[in-house]
């Protein structure tokens, strides 16, 4: 069984995740950004007590097509910015519609709706959270950072 979550976007947040599973009793669970999938379905009263856990930690367990779709085009953005070295072979629209197997147009309409910001918005925010982070949590000077949150092929290719 797979649920999205939405706000996780970085990996302190699958530990809080993980945490708020494990004080459940739900074992064997594989968390990534934006998705965790475990291998049993839950109760009602779980899933609403999950709900609940999440909610308090600044998450939200999302329902329906539409938010999983949103939470897979964001899990994407954060893929490609975090963990991605390699230069971008396509344009970030199409990567975008590649990753989420839908049209980048609508996607953008679809998250400006659910979200209200744009995709391009919503990834410049990303960037500033991003570089907080670096800049409380790591030691790292202001060069690093900037070479780490550079804006690089995100934007450049849009």
């Amino acid at each position: 069984m797979k649920f999205y979550i939405k706000n996780m976007v970085c990996g302190r947040c699958k530990k809080i995740v993980k945490a708020e599973l494990d004080k459940m009793g739900i074992h064997n669970a594989s968390v990534e950004l934006g998705e965790v999938t475990i291998h049993k379905k839950l109760t009602a009263i779980q899933h609403n007590d999950l709900g609940d856990a999440l909610r308090q930690s600044g998450f939200e367990l999302l329902d329906g097509h539409k938010n999983d779709l949103i939470e897979k085009l964001k899990s994407a953005i954060i893929d490609l910015e975090q963990y991605s070295d390699e230069e971008l072979k396509t344009s970030f629209s199409d990567y975008i519609s590649l990753r989420v197997n839908d049209n980048y147009i609508s996607l953008n309409t679809l998250f400006a709706e659910i979200e209200g910001i744009t995709i391009e918005k919503y990834i410049i925010k990303h960037k500033i959270e991003l570089v907080k982070e670096l800049l409380v949590y790591e030691d790292l000077n202001l060069a690093e950072i900037a070479i780490k949150a550079s804006p690089c092929q995100l934007l450049a290719l849009w």
